[in-house]
C-alpha cells in the first residue's frame, strides 16, 4: 500500500507547501472531488482549501470547475512532473562530463610535474561517506564545497561533523543549485555553514585549500587528492570565482522552494541584465521603470499577479542579498521605505521594480531619494491610490 504521508514529504522537493501537496496526494488517490470533500479526505481547514486549490491550478497540478459546487481533478502525474525529471537526467549526465574533465586534468597535471608524488586514491562508494567524515574533521582552516542534489543529500548525512568544525570557527562555504533551495537537505544543514546558490555545480569538496574528494554521482565512488599543490589551488581559485558571483541563501531559507526559486530567478535576471536593459530602455522609452517589470516577464516572471505583501516579500529578500539592506512598508502612513547598506544606486533596480509594480497596480507614487556615503541610501515611496 502506498504511504501518502512519505509521498506528501517528497512532494515538498518539487517546491510544494505540504497543505499543497496533501491536497495533491489526495486529488490523485480520490480522482474528481468537490472542495469540501478534498478538506475532508486531505485534512485540510476548509478556509484554506480553495486558495490551495487555485496554487495547485496556477503550478498546472490541477483543474478547477467553473460551475458549483466547485469540483477538482488532478493533472496525471507525469503530465506534471515530466520537465522536472529531464532536468535532473540532464544534471546527471553534465556530472559525469565534468567527472571525466577533472580526472583527466589531474592526468595532466602530474605528467606535467614528471613524477607519480602528487598521488590519487579511488573510493568504493561504501567508503565515501567515512572518508567525508574524516576529511571533514580533520580540517583546520577551510572547507570549500560544491554539490548538486546526490551530493547535497551525502552532506546531510555529515551534520554531527559539520556542527564540530563550525565550533571550531572554520570557514565552511557550500555552493548549491537554486533548484535545492529550501528542499528537506538544505534545511539539514547546520547554521554556521554559508551557503550560496549557482548554476555552475560539481559534487567537490576541498579542505584547507589541498585536500580534495570528488565524488561520482553516476556510481557513488570517490577520488582523494592529497597534497596536490598545482591541482588544489587551481581548484580552489576555480570555487573563489565560482561563490563570488553566486547568490545568498539565507534570507529564502524560510520561502517555500517555488517562492525561493522565482525570488533567485528574479535577483539573477536583475543582476545580470537589469543595467543593460535600464540603459537601452532609457535611450529608447525613456521609462525604466516600466521596462525592468517587462525584462521580468520576457523571462518567465510575473509580479503583477501578486499581492503588495508578497511583492515586498520578494523585494525585501532581494534587497537583503545584494544590498544588505531592507525593504519596510508602513500600512497606516501608506510608506515604502527602501534601504540599502551600499552606495552608488546598488538600491535602484529593487525600487524601479517596486514602483513599476505600484503603478501598474494603479498607485500614484512620489519618491525621495537619500545618499549617505557613510550610511547608505535610503529611497522613501508614498503611495496613493488614483
Amino acid at each position: 500500500m502506498v504511504n501518502e504521508q512519505a509521498l506528501t514529504v517528497s512532494l515538498e522537493e518539487f517546491g510544494l507547501s505540504k497543505y499543497e501537496a496533501q491536497a495533491y496526494v489526495t486529488l490523485i488517490s480520490k480522482g474528481t472531488i468537490s472542495a469540501s470533500e478534498l478538506a475532508y479526505y486531505s485534512d485540510l481547514p476548509r478556509t484554506k482549501v480553495y486558495p490551495i486549490l487555485l496554487k495547485l491550478e496556477k503550478k498546472k497540478l490541477a483543474i478547477i470547475s467553473k460551475s458549483k459546487p466547485i469540483t477538482c481533478t488532478p493533472i496525471s502525474p507525469e503530465d506534471a512532473f515530466d520537465s522536472i525529471i529531464h532536468e535532473q537526467i540532464n544534471k546527471v549526465n553534465a556530472m559525469n562530463t565534468l567527472v571525466s574533465k577533472l580526472k583527466k586534468t589531474s592526468e595532466e597535471s602530474r605528467k606535467s610535474r614528471g613524477s607519480e608524488e602528487k598521488r590519487y586514491f579511488q573510493l568504493r562508494a561504501n567508503n565515501v561517506i567515512n572518508q567525508l567524515h574524516k576529511m571533514i574533521e580533520g580540517s583546520k582552516s577551510s572547507i570549500q564545497i560544491s554539490v548538486d542534489q546526490w551530493g547535497l543529500g551525502l552532506l546531510s548525512e555529515c551534520k554531527e561533523q559539520l556542527l564540530s568544525v563550525t565550533r571550531r570557527s572554520l570557514d565552511v562555504k557550500l555552493i548549491i543549485p537554486s533548484s535545492l533551495i529550501g528542499t528537506e537537505t538544505y534545511r539539514k544543514i547546520p547554521d554556521g555553514i554559508k551557503i550560496r546558490a549557482s548554476e555552475v555545480i560539481q559534487n567537490c569538496f576541498i579542505f584547507d585549500e589541498t585536500e580534495i574528494l570528488i565524488i561520482s554521482e553516476e556510481n557513488g565512488q570517490g577520488l582523494t587528492f592529497s597534497s596536490t599543490e598545482i591541482f588544489g589551488e587551481n581548484q580552489s581559485k576555480l570555487f573563489s570565482n565560482i561563490w563570488r558571483n553566486a547568490i545568498k541563501t539565507e534570507c529564502l531559507a524560510d520561502m517555500t522552494k517555488s517562492e525561493a526559486q522565482e525570488t533567485y530567478k528574479l535577483i539573477k535576471t536583475i543582476n545580470e541584465n537589469g543595467l543593460t536593459h535600464v540603459l537601452n530602455s532609457a535611450i529608447v522609452s525613456k521609462k525604466s521603470e516600466t521596462d525592468l517589470i517587462k525584462l521580468l516577464e520576457k523571462n518567465g516572471i510575473n509580479l503583477k499577479t501578486k499581492s503588495l505583501d508578497d511583492i515586498i516579500e520578494i523585494i525585501d529578500a532581494a534587497v537583503q542579498i545584494m544590498c544588505s539592506g531592507h525593504v519596510n512598508f508602513d500600512a497606516n502612513t501608506k510608506n515604502i521605505t527602501v534601504e540599502s547598506k551600499l552606495n552608488s544606486g546598488h538600491s535602484l533596480p529593487w525600487v524601479s521594480i517596486l514602483d513599476g509594480y505600484l503603478q501598474k497596480k494603479g498607485y500614484k507614487t512620489r519618491m525621495i531619494f537619500q545618499n549617505n556615503s557613510n550610511k547608505g541610501e535610503k529611497t522613501h515611496i508614498k503611495i496613493t491610490k488614483n
